[in-house]
This record gives C-alpha cells, sequence and structure tokens, in this order.
C-alpha cells in the first residue's frame, strides 16, 4: 500500500526531509483520493520531486496549528476543500447545516466560514513573506468581484481579502507545476504574471497585454446593470484558446488581473494524474471516529471525463472546469475498476462511470479542440447546435468493457444524464443498454422545470424534449418487460419562475402521481449565470429584466407548492393558488390540488367528541349504521 504524505513533524523527519517545499492547508479532511483536490494536487507535486506536507482542518484560532512543519521552502498551498466553505455551512435558507461530509464522522464545525480567507490571513499573520497560493472552488470562483448570498452583498476578489500573493484557478494541474517550477527557479512571486490559469495583483497594468478592462469594483457596488456586464465579459472569456487577460480595477490598491485559462489536459495527462500513487483511503488518523462520509459516495465510482458544454445556467462549470470535454482513455479507467475489485469491501457494484455530465466522453464539436468553445452560442441550448457530435458510442464501449471485468456484477450510472445529448444521438443503442444494464429501478434525470420560459432563464431544453425522452424510455423499457421509472429533480425559486410557472409545475407533478420528497430551491452560489440574474434582475447575456422570486415567503410557496399533498404546506399552496389566480385547483375534482377548507356552522358539530357529548348513543348507532352500509 502507497504512504500517506505527512501530517506531522515526526512523520516528515522519518522521511529524512528537514523542510517541506509546499505545505498543503486544506478545509477538508485528509483523503488520498483522487476525488479530492487536496490529493490530486500534492500527488502530482510528489511525482515531480517536490515535498508535500499536508494540514488538515487546523485549528484557525491558534496560529500554531499551521506551524506543523514551519516554515515551507516555497510555500503555503490553500484551499478550503471541495466545497465552498458557505454552501457546506449553511443552507440556502441560510440555516447551519447540521453534517459536514467532508469532516471525519461527518462533525460540522472544523472549518470556518469563508475558510480560505481566514487560513490565508492565518498564515500572513505568521509568515509575512511566504508565497501563499489559493485553489479549490472556493477561490476558482470567487478570483474575481462577486456576489455573495450570505451577506447579500458584492465582495472583492478573494485576492484582496486573504492577502495572498496568488489564485490557481480551475482544475489547476496544469498552473501548479508552473507556479512550482517557476518558484523553485528563484523567481518571485511577484513577478508570476505570466501563468495561464492563474489570477495575480498589480499596481499598474504593465505586467499584461491586451487586457481587456471590467468594470471598477466600486461601479460595480453602485449599479446592477455594470455588474451584469463585468459578468457576461468574465462569462465570455472562459475558453483557454479565445479569452483575452481581464483587469479590475480597484482604485488606489492597483488591479486585480486574471489571466486566461490554461488549457485543457491531453488524454495522456488526465491517465496520468489518475494513476497518480493515491491510498484510496482517508488517513487512519480518522478511523475512530468513523472516517470521512464523503469518501463512501464515490469510493467505487470511477471519473471518467471532466469539463460541461451543457452550460446550465445555475452551474458553476463553465467557470471551473471549462466546456470543453477531457476524458480518461479506457485502458486508464479499466486499469482502475480492475484495483477496485481487490478492495475487500467492494461487494461487485461500481457506483457510478461518469462526471458532471455521465454521457460525455469527447468535445461537442472538433473544433474546439484547436479553435475553442463558441463565445457567442451554446452547444445544447436552446437547441442542439448543428455542429454537435451527438454519439455515445466511446461511453458504450466502455460500459461494455467495464461489465466484463471479473468480480464486476453491475455498473451503474449515477452522476445524470443529459437527456437532450441521448435525443439529439440518431442511435438508440446507449439508451436501450442504459435502460438493459446501468439503473435499477429508477433512471434520475434533472428537467428541473416544465415552463419552457423558466427553462429559457435555467439554460435547459425546452419541456417538450424531455417528454420525448420519456416515451423513448418507457418504450426501451416495455422491450425489456421491465418497469423501471424516471425519478425527475425539479427545482423552486429559479430566477424568471413567478407563482403561475410555480403551479404549472405543481400540476405536472400531480399528474405523475408522485410528491418529490426533497424539493431543490435555487441557491445562489459565486459566479454562476443564474445567481448574476438573482442580483441584478437581468440576464447578463441579453440584458433582458428577469423576474426574481427573492422574498422568503414567496420562495415557501413555491416549495410547498411541488409538495402540495403534504397537509402542513396547505395553507402556503392555498395562498399561492390565489395569487396565481387558479383556485379552480381548489375542490373535489381529480385535477384538483387540495380540498376546500370545512367550515363549522352553529347546527353542525365542530367534531366527533362533541357530537358524542350532545347526542349520546344516537350518535354510535349512526356511525354503525354507516359501518353496516
Amino acid at each position: 500500500m502507497h504512504e500517506f504524505l505527512p501530517v506531522t513533524a515526526k512523520e516528515m523527519r522519518d522521511r529524512g526531509w528537514e523542510q517541506v517545499d509546499f505545505v498543503y492547508l486544506t478545509g477538508d479532511a485528509y483523503v488520498d483520493h483522487s476525488s479530492f483536490g487536496c490529493a490530486i494536487i500534492s500527488r502530482l507535486l510528489e511525482s515531480r520531486g517536490y515535498r508535500v506536507g499536508i494540514i488538515a482542518q487546523p485549528d484557525w484560532r491558534k496560529k500554531e496549528s499551521i506551524q506543523v512543519f514551519g516554515k515551507p521552502r516555497l510555500g503555503f498551498l490553500v484551499t478550503a476543500g471541495n466545497m465552498d466553505s458557505m454552501v457546506n455551512h449553511y443552507t440556502v435558507s441560510k440555516k447551519h447545516r447540521r453534517k459536514d461530509a467532508y469532516s471525519p464522522g461527518g462533525v460540522m464545525g472544523l472549518r470556518p466560514d469563508m475558510a480560505t480567507v481566514v487560513y490565508s490571513n492565518l498564515i500572513r499573520q505568521t509568515y509575512k513573506n511566504t508565497p501563499i497560493i489559493l485553489g479549490g472552488i472556493e477561490a476558482s470562483l470567487r478570483r474575481l468581484a462577486h456576489y455573495d448570498y450570505w451577506q447579500n452583498q458584492v465582495r472583492r476578489s478573494i485576492l484582496m481579502d486573504s492577502g495572498a500573493d496568488l489564485i490557481s484557478y480551475g482544475m489547476g494541474e496544469h498552473s501548479i507545476l508552473e507556479i512550482a517550477e517557476a518558484l523553485d527557479s528563484g523567481i518571485p512571486v511577484q513577478e508570476l504574471t505570466y501563468i495561464p490559469g492563474t489570477v495575480y495583483k498589480s499596481k499598474t497594468l504593465d505586467p499584461v497585454f491586451d487586457p481587456i478592462l471590467l468594470p471598477s469594483y466600486d461601479k460595480i457596488c453602485e449599479t446592477k446593470k455594470a455588474y451584469a456586464d463585468s459578468f457576461a465579459i468574465q462569462y465570455k472569456n472562459t475558453d483557454p484558446f479565445t479569452a483575452r487577460p481581464l483587469a479590475e480595477d480597484y482604485g488606489t490598491r492597483g488591479y486585480v488581473i486574471q489571466n486566461p485559462p490554461a488549457k485543457p489536459l491531453s488524454q495522456q495527462e488526465m491517465d496520468d494524474v489518475y494513476d497518480l500513487p493515491y491510498t484510496g483511503t482517508w488517513h487512519p488518523m480518522y478511523d475512530s471516529q468513523g472516517g470521512i462520509p464523503a469518501l463512501e459516495e464515490i469510493r467505487f465510482s470511477l471519473t471518467s471525463n471532466r469539463g460541461c458544454f451543457g452550460s446550465c445556467s445555475f452551474c458553476a462549470l463553465t467557470f471551473h472546469q471549462g466546456r470543453i470535454l477531457q476524458t480518461r482513455s479506457h485502458d486508464s479507467i479499466i486499469k482502475e475498476a480492475v484495483h477496485m475489485t481487490e478492495d475487500p469491501a467492494f461487494k461487485g457494484y461500481i457506483h457510478d462511470v461518469g462526471g458532471p455530465t455521465a454521457d460525455f466522453r469527447q468535445p461537442s464539436c472538433q473544433k474546439q479542440l484547436t479553435k475553442g468553445v463558441c463565445q457567442n452560442r451554446q452547444c445544447l441550448f436552446p437547441e442542439p447546435c448543428k455542429n454537435l457530435t451527438a454519439d455515445h458510442s466511446d461511453y458504450v464501449s466502455l460500459l461494455r468493457k467495464l461489465r466484463k471485468i471479473p468480480k464486476v456484477k453491475k455498473v451503474f450510472i449515477r452522476s445524470g444524464v443529459r437527456f437532450d445529448y441521448v435525443m439529439a444521438d440518431k442511435s438508440p443503442v446507449f439508451l436501450q443498454e442504459l435502460v438493459k444494464h446501468h439503473i435499477s429501478g429508477q433512471l434520475r434525470v434533472a428537467p428541473e422545470h416544465v415552463s419552457d420560459k423558466v427553462l429559457h432563464y435555467m439554460g435547459k431544453p425546452s419541456h417538450q424534449v424531455y417528454e420525448k425522452f420519456l416515451k423513448a424510455y418507457e418504450k426501451e423499457n416495455a422491450k425489456t418487460g421491465q418497469k423501471q421509472y424516471a425519478v425527475p429533480y425539479f427545482m423552486s425559486s429559479h430566477p424568471g419562475c413567478t407563482v403561475k410557472d410555480a403551479v404549472k409545475l405543481a400540476e405536472y407533478v400531480r399528474d405523475l402521481g408522485f410528491t418529490p420528497e426533497q424539493v431543490q430551491d435555487f441557491y445562489p452560489t459565486p459566479s454562476t449565470l443564474s445567481t448574476c440574474m438573482y442580483y441584478t434582475g437581468i440576464h447578463p447575456l441579453t440584458g433582458e429584466k428577469v423576474y426574481v422570486p427573492k422574498d422568503p415567503h414567496e420562495k415557501a410557496i413555491q416549495r410547498a407548492l411541488m409538495q402540495y399533498k403534504n397537509p402542513a404546506n396547505r395553507t402556503l399552496v392555498l395562498e399561492g393558488l390565489r395569487l396565481a389566480g387558479r383556485m379552480d385547483l381548489v375542490g373535489f375534482g381529480p385535477k384538483c390540488l387540495i380540498r376546500p377548507e370545512r367550515k363549522n356552522t352553529p347546527d353542525r358539530p365542530k367534531n366527533r367528541e362533541q357530537s358524542g357529548k350532545k347526542s349520546g348513543k344516537k350518535t354510535i348507532r349512526h356511525t354503525h349504521q354507516k359501518k353496516k352500509k
């Protein structure tokens, strides 16, 4: 079994090291698995000869907690973990979550709010001149000025608030190696202004060639139109082939400058990343606390791709992983699967084979590999581009190979199938094999809504496409004689969604004949197109005004309408129907959502107990007669 990287000074010295090159400080527990960013970056640096020490979930109230290894030779690498720390801590209603899946035993409270900023400031107070490089999704999505839902205000770039020197944004493999090589060669961190996939501070614009000057921080705080304009420019500059440097003005404090994204990994590079010597599990120091719950979700899953050209408005992948698909080879994935079957805990089931979208295994069109993605056009929305390559043959081939591995009983697909991409494929083979081999009773899909107006703002295909997919899905199930269901995910309170739209969705749920156990309320997380609409009321790419349900009571109504059968929601549902002018849905007909209120009259007893008190045996006899009938 491979060794974990050192987590104590003793483990560092046991390796014969007097000093580490990098201290990697993370808000997650230390899990040495390729689904954790900390593991990928630390193992990648190790493979290039750098000495890395891990400090997982330090006590941010004590400076000693970040002094475990002393001063690193090259710098500190800081991340909040696999999630934004605010999303990790709070629900969409801003209530504290009870569990943290990335902490030992699921215990909450082992990292601070805005963990990246807190950790970085603690380091800067202790080590004045040591380079600090930020990474991970929190830093990546807050790299420029952004709307913060929890404070309900526009925050500065995380680089300004943290005191750090540099951000490695996106997935980070290319940029972190360039940063390490530059620091190792003696280049001061302040001179690292040329590395793709990084963000840095500068007093002037001298270090950057041909930048796009974004509206200043003061300007986007003053007007929401300026904020939307800035976001639109950023959104169109997320491609490594076409993007230009972006500069955000902070007045007397200078500029925050974003270099274009790093180039996507080649297949060989991606294979190499996933072939690094991970132990595949959590550090044994967590055994007594029950381990790390997040690992159980992905322990027997396989990552086959990165990136997503689906471009849903509420998803941050465009800003983080980008729209260009990157894939691992079949050999790399099968090698990992075979290794997985040797785990004593493996029961024969591979839980998932995918990525952000399971069935994407190639760029949407071949020109992306040399010219990048289109700046003013989406690949699937509002309908598939005529240049789209909709082909599942490579994915089908991969799944067939995985099914043939000894000890593998079943291969599931759980990371999400893009149903409009399935419908764009002229071959029915993937859908046939999906139904026959890769689900068990239920297929989870994400139509998100039924109102085409709302779907437009979500960046999702029209509801008609989903209906066509359901018919095709049911047809394939009928062929196999199986009774398997499609379980849809729906979202309430997305920008553009009115109470009338919510009622329309409730009617659809009624006709499906099931009540969603969980309802997903739109969550305005940093750097998504939907969050920009939520804050500004403007669609940044079109300039159109967008209705935004922000009032907590209205959001509660929209959520309750999806669960109208729950008696506890009756008052909210009734209010929603009144607001929408749909009181026709209150009654006893088969299409009604709720029954009318029962009104007590003077000559009618209010309840059975009062009835019994007044009429004694007569009431009992009447009840008995009813039963006899």
